[in-house]
């Protein structure tokens, strides 16, 4: 897994400002995915909902001013962003994993900012204020069957590959204020006497009712977790990691991140690593074993935090380059699946280098999304009729377009293989792969590397549980 977070709230990555026509946005998104797919990253993480708000046109929430100026205006001349980003991805061979935030309503006080048609003015009561901001309240049944309402219309209506939640849950405390969820915490206990533990049962239930309705409405469509770095301090719980982090997933955000792992309401986790190897609290090493040992299984990837080689001020991010050694320390860990990258602009800006490192050396060739363990899928089905077409300009590779199937199995994209000589080798080597594509065809005249002499091509492909095809018959031909 090689993904890369965009985000859209405070503008951090798309668009670069709000206001943008519709040419202008879809210009800059073109850009930023040709930038991710010439360093051979193979997934974007789309934030579409930062803040009870939209990034495509929604029948629940109003369009997100980040992406127009003022909420609830749709971009001018109209088109759906998330659809052309979807597509624009998809061509790319990039899987599209939705980002939404579950219950951050307001990045300020000032509710005036809310398209009078949001929610809030509609049904007050399920809205909290916790320091400068508004929230969903976690504790009411409302919030989650409205949150499962908006997934559920995601997952319908795009051609999404995952959700994705991040580290905010019950928000990051405030001080000494305690979250305002008093009332309801006496109003709905559900047996409950202890409120962190109440907390965490609410955060469970959005998770697992969550995982349910994606899984029910597209089966193949992964639910995915990128919580903050430390799950919990040993000091205070003998299955923690040797960290001492001011702030813990279970104790303070009441993520219960192992619990979620081991039960499989998540398909995978992306823990959010952002310190540099040997931080005496928080130790990049320390913690990417933990993780390993502690991921049930399921997939792992790691979060990396590419926007530190720009703001962190500490010696080892200032001394190039610390998300380069991050990556050499994660190539030794067999359960690390790969990674996501906070966020697109380092890409765009080769921040250190990043993209010399990538194309160089970890990201030289492409690579296939790893298979989720925690879904089961069908085989992809063999690609049929390969043959070369040659004329005085072009030779092109052909083969048949897979029928898309009833049972999810359609495909996504195809892969082709080139072995120099006249058999088969090894498939499991990345350097093989000459492209990845959407396309029943390919021309060998655009590929950047020459091939010249004999070499033997197959074609697979891979189906939307990221599941290999056979090979195809191999086809043997002489490049000129």
């Amino acid at each position: 897994m090689r993904g890369v977070w965009i985000a859209t709230v405070a503008n951090i990555d798309f668009p670069s400002k709000q206001g943008l026509t519709s040419a202008e946005q879809q210009q800059e998104i073109v850009q930023l995915l040709d930038d991710l797919a010439s360093n051979n990253i193979n997934c974007i993480i789309m934030q579409v909902r930062p803040t009870a708000d939209a990034f495509y046109p929604s029948p629940l929430e109003p369009w997100s001013h980040w992406l127009t100026g003022q909420q609830g205006k749709s971009p001018f001349p109209f088109y759906d962003p998330l659809d052309f980003i979807i597509n624009q991805a998809h061509k790319r061979c990039m899987e599209v994993h939705l980002w939404l935030n579950p219950y951050r309503v307001t990045m300020n006080e000032n509710i005036n900012s809310l398209s009078k048609d949001h929610l809030f003015f509609k049904n007050k009561n399920i809205f909290v204020k916790y320091g400068n901001k508004y929230y969903f309240d976690p504790g009411l049944d409302q919030t989650r069957k409205f949150l499962n309402t908006v997934v559920k219309d995601l997952v319908e209506r795009y051609d999404i590959d995952a959700i994705h939640f991040d580290d905010y849950f019950y928000p990051y405390p405030e001080g000494k204020a305690d979250f305002p969820d008093g009332q309801t915490f006496k109003n709905f206990p559900r047996g409950f006497t202890n409120k962190a533990d109440w907390r965490r049962n609410n955060v469970d239930m959005i998770i697992g009712e969550l995982q349910n309705t994606i899984k029910s409405t597209k089966a193949w469509v992964e639910f995915g977790v990128s919580p903050f770095g430390v799950w919990r301090n040993k000091s205070k719980d003998p299955r923690g990691s040797e960290t001492q982090a001011g702030i813990e997933n279970y104790d303070d955000l009441y993520a219960d991140i192992l619990k979620w792992l081991k039960e499989g309401n998540i398909d995978y986790v992306t823990p959010q690593l952002y310190w540099e190897i040997g931080k005496k609290v928080a130790d990049y090493r320390v913690l990417i074993k933990w993780w390993a040992e502690n991921s049930c299984g399921k997939n792992l990837y790691i979060g990396l935090y590419a926007s530190g080689l720009k703001v962190n001020n500490a010696a080892a991010w200032q001394k190039p380059n610390e998300i380069a050694r991050q990556l050499a320390l994660n190539e030794q860990i067999e359960q690390i699946d790969g990674a996501m990258f906070f966020s697109a602009r380092p890409f765009v800006s080769n921040l250190q280098g990043l993209n010399d490192t990538l194309r160089s050396n970890y990201y030289k060739y492409p690579a296939l999304n790893p298979i989720n363990r925690n879904i089961e899928g069908k085989f992809s089905a063999q690609v049929q009729n390969l043959a070369m077409v040659k004329d005085s300009k072009n030779t092109v590779l052909v083969w048949n377009k897979n029928q898309i199937t009833e049972d999810g199995t359609q495909t996504a994209y195809y892969v082709v293989y080139a072995f120099k000589g006249k058999k088969i080798g090894d498939m499991n080597a990345p350097e093989n792969i000459i492209a990845k594509t959407q396309d029943n065809m390919l021309n060998l005249n655009s590929l950047k590397q020459s091939l010249h002499g004999r070499y033997t091509f197959v074609v697979t492909s891979v189906n939307r549980f990221r599941i290999e095809s056979q090979a195809s018959k191999p086809l043997q031909n002489n490049i000129k």
